[in-house]
């Protein structure tokens, strides 16, 4: 069975692998699935399937951007999927493109001469992240009236370019986002704080970049895709307030944790561009890809192959170890018949560190669930990071079913004890059953597939 999406980099079942999957029977339709969610997000295709250019007329979303009148056309690029966005909108603007920079998190093996490229640090900023931050400012602050700058946007973007207000250094910006992320913060909330401490952040590269017109096309990681976190939302207005931030310090008890700079510059009360802001009427901002999309096309996959098929949504937040739970519930309550099964489950989790263990929230729900999977015969859940990484590791997620915890135990490893130490890695690694597709080139968030199989 072929599903209609091409995999733009190799995600083949090898990228998918892992021992429990090897030897599956429906090995292949599973991997098929997995890849086919990925593929539907491709960046470069994404920013085909909305940008357009013929002579000297561009669309964007079916407006027309008429560049006759346009003297010079930058891009810049920020996100995990920077590289990709940027090959296909300099290949659709063609001879019309001026120059461009590209902020991404690896380094492609061979540079575009059309760009200049930068690597910046995620997911804590670094002196790289700064450094891109200059850049992106001093590009963007020459610009003109009779300028267009397209700015291709993806998640991670947030951490790969900084440059926070004065009086804020970068040790501080580091310190906030391990806090952050320590604490189980939802990324939302994290972007909320980052917009107003970041010149660049919240409507800041639109600001910086004005009088010029502004196009954006933005590749979600953000659940319900709020164009204002994606990213830390650099060209999108800004709802949120100062008052909302001090509320999520306020809710996580961080007042002591943060850098006494932080505390002074938001009781400075610098205020973001909000809707209807003037700033706008020069401002296109686009939404090119989702969770929700990557989910559907696994669906549509899963369908042609056989399954049914169950959408469970795609807002999953919270503690990856109680969503986990929660989802098991969603899985008992299916009614089985003849043919296997298929649901399909987006959105982003937390973690809340306790131990020092090696993992990522993917990796953690997993873990949550190898207990709960024990009894439950045939089953088999998946958690996977769209982008190929989750947390600091090479690994993108795990795969567990019903045999996991007696395999698990076969070898001395206990996962209540790794789960208390937040160690997923270290007890799916020696299984053989985590998955590492390595780097996909896009991030859409997670999504936690649950399959059932008539095997008996």
């Amino acid at each position: 069975m072929v599903c209609n999406f091409d995999v733009g980099q190799d995600l083949s079942a090898g990228n998918f692998s892992t021992q429990t999957l090897s030897l599956h029977p429906y090995r292949e339709q599973i991997t098929r699935i997995l890849s086919s969610a990925v593929a539907a997000v491709e960046p470069g295709a994404a920013i085909r399937r909305f940008l357009k250019c013929s002579q000297d007329r561009l669309f964007l979303d079916d407006q027309l951007y008429d560049l006759s009148g346009i003297k010079r056309v930058f891009i810049a690029a920020i996100g995990k999927a920077a590289v990709p966005m940027s090959a296909a909108a300099a290949d659709i603007i063609g001879e019309k493109l001026t120059g461009g920079l590209v902020i991404c998190k690896h380094l492609p093996e061979v540079k575009d001469s059309r760009f200049t490229t930068l690597q910046g640090g995620h997911p804590v900023p670094n002196e790289d992240s700064l450094n891109a931050g200059k850049a992106l400012m001093a590009l963007v602050n020459d610009l003109t009236e009779d300028d267009l700058l397209i700015c291709l946007i993806s998640g991670g973007g947030s951490a790969l370019v900084t440059l926070s207000y004065d009086g804020i250094g970068l040790a501080d910006m580091q310190h906030l986002t391990e806090v952050l992320l320590a604490c189980g913060a939802r990324i939302d909330e994290m972007n909320t704080l980052r917009r107003h401490l970041d010149r660049i952040k919240g409507a800041g590269l639109a600001r910086a970049a004005s009088p010029a017109t502004v196009i954006s096309l933005i590749l979600s990681d953000v659940v319900n895709s709020p164009l204002e976190a994606i990213a830390s939302g650099p060209t999108a207005p800004d709802p949120s307030t100062i008052d909302e931030v001090l509320e999520i310090i306020r809710r996580y008890d961080l007042a002591d944790q943060l850098p006494q700079s932080i505390i002074n510059c938001l009781q400075l009360g610098y205020e973001t561009p909000k809707p209807g802001d003037p700033l706008f009427d020069r401002v296109q901002n686009v939404l090119v890809a989702s969770n929700e999309l990557a989910s559907a096309a696994a669906m549509e996959c899963a369908a042609k192959s056989g399954f049914e098929t169950i959408s469970l949504g795609n807002a999953w937040q919270g503690e990856a170890r109680q969503v986990a739970g929660l989802l098991i519930e969603k899985m008992k309550d299916q009614f089985l018949a003849d043919k296997p099964l298929c649901l399909v489950a987006g959105g982003e989790t937390t973690v809340t560190l306790r131990g020092s263990g090696k993992g990522g929230r993917n990796q953690e729900l997993a873990l949550a669930s190898v207990p709960l999977m024990a009894g439950e015969s045939d089953w088999m859940l998946i958690a996977l990071a769209t982008d190929g990484e989750d947390g600091p590791t090479d690994a993108a997620g795990a795969v567990v079913t019903q045999q996991t915890l007696q395999n698990a135990k076969s070898i001395g490893l206990n996962p209540e004890s790794y789960l208390d130490n937040n160690d997923a890695y270290n007890f799916f690694d020696p299984l053989g059953d985590l998955l590492k597709p390595g780097p996909t080139g896009t991030n859409v968030n997670d999504l936690t597939f649950m399959f059932w199989f008539p095997l008996k």
